[in-house]
């Protein structure tokens, strides 16, 4: 086995204890790869041990859904299966949930329609859960675990030793005690988002090569860190690992363009230079040098989803970034690298509108989508300000450090 099977368990009980936080008599889900199942089983002895209700794992195969895309009726892709919908519905009451990342294959849709991808997204279960997340009806969390065809695409061998390496120090277990760690962690982000919120800044401005981004915020915006609570009060850490302040700026007010600084994958597919021009909160133009297509399908799902939903700003200290790796898994390179979203804004992170129905969030300026997809715009070559009221540009981020 490549991962022994003791790191094995301080990773499951990590994810149980402080990603998920699980209690006892909860119902916990897994969405999981194929071939993550001895981390699975690791994750499910931890939750039982934790006093879990129910312990209910899906395994996806990718293998399946590339042959789907290359072979299904075209009114078939995409089609949610009204069991999985059931299932996802189930667990937006007080349940648990985790999902893991780390694809088999990073370049295994290379071959395969662009649009065609883009279709097969399963919408109708995203959206349920991106309302289930946004309205705080879940503890969950998304974590990774490491694949032979991941660490080819990250080290050009398949070295899944190597790469567990790394993600163990991202969350931390390379730490005495990874509980505490975490703790003091949460601490210094949350030091980070309250020194924001003091500010109120009315706009933030990237500005770099490819980049001039204007992005307003609402008068309510409040910043947020590592750390979340449902809405019956329970904390959890929604990603492991994480290093990043976010808020959802005012859906209405992002004007400019932008260049991802490193590579996305998106729906199984690597996008490379990505730009995006947005006039009036929207999303009018998008290019990129490989996989534009995939992205060009998303921004046109539904009203929402060419509309920015969340900013977030992640300075190079971060140990992801010190690991000095394209990691071509998202969880992993948003945390190495300030980002923004199109699609799902997050009502939590505007004051008074976490209990607001859709409908008056999209009112207020909140987008509203059945998906949320990051890219990563941050770097040493791009300068992040905070613009007050009176239009006075405050320094975040210089040099890929923190200023504030």
């Amino acid at each position: 086995m490549p991962v022994p099977q003791e790191q094995l368990d301080a990773y499951a009980e990590l994810v149980v204890g402080v990603g998920v936080n699980l209690e006892p008599g909860q119902a916990f889900g897994v969405t999981a790869y194929v071939e993550h199942a001895p981390f699975v089983r690791a994750v499910a002895r931890a939750a039982w041990a934790a006093g879990a209700q129910d312990v209910d794992v899906r395994y996806v195969d990718e293998h399946l859904r590339k042959a789907a895309v290359e072979l299904a009726p075209e009114e078939s892709l995409g089609v949610s299966p009204p069991w999985l919908l059931d299932r996802r519905e189930s667990y937006g009451d007080r349940s648990a949930y985790l999902l893991v990342r780390g694809h088999p294959d990073p370049r295994m849709f290379e071959d395969v329609d662009g649009a065609r991808l883009a279709a097969s997204r399963l919408h109708e279960e995203d959206a349920i859960w991106l309302r289930q997340v946004s309205e705080r009806r879940v503890s969950w969390s998304l974590v990774s675990f490491p694949t032979e065809g991941w660490a080819a695409t990250v080290f050009g061998e398949p070295d899944v030793g190597r790469l567990w390496d790394a993600i163990a120090r991202t969350v931390r277990l390379d730490e005495p005690d990874p509980v505490a760690a975490w703790a003091d962690h949460i601490r210094r982000l949350d030091a980070r988002a309250a020194a924001l919120n003091e500010r109120r800044f009315d706009a933030i401005r990237f500005s770099g090569p490819g980049t001039d981004l204007l992005v307003g915020l609402h008068a309510g915006s409040r910043w947020q860190s590592a750390g979340e609570d449902t809405a019956w009060g329970r904390p959890h850490v929604p990603n492991l690992p994480t290093e990043e302040i976010f808020t959802t700026p005012d859906r209405r007010r992002t004007e400019g363009r932008v260049r991802s600084t490193r590579p996305l994958v998106c729906q199984g597919r690597i996008v490379r230079g990505l730009e995006l021009e947005l006039r009036g909160g929207r999303v009018v133009d998008v290019r990129a040098e490989e996989g534009a297509e995939v992205v060009q399908a998303q921004v046109t799902t539904d009203e929402g989803a060419a509309e920015l939903g969340e900013i977030a700003l992640v300075d190079g200290d971060s140990r992801v970034g010190r690991e000095g790796l394209t990691f071509f898994d998202t969880l992993f390179d948003e945390n190495a690298s300030s980002h923004v979203a199109y699609g799902q804004g997050f009502g939590g992170c505007v004051d008074g509108a976490a209990e607001l129905s859709p409908e008056e969030q999209w009112e207020l300026g909140i987008s509203q989508s059945s998906l949320h997809t990051d890219f990563m715009v941050g770097g040493p070559d791009v300068e992040i300000d905070g613009l007050t009221a009176s239009g006075e540009a405050i320094a975040i981020v210089r040099g890929d450090a923190w200023q504030l």
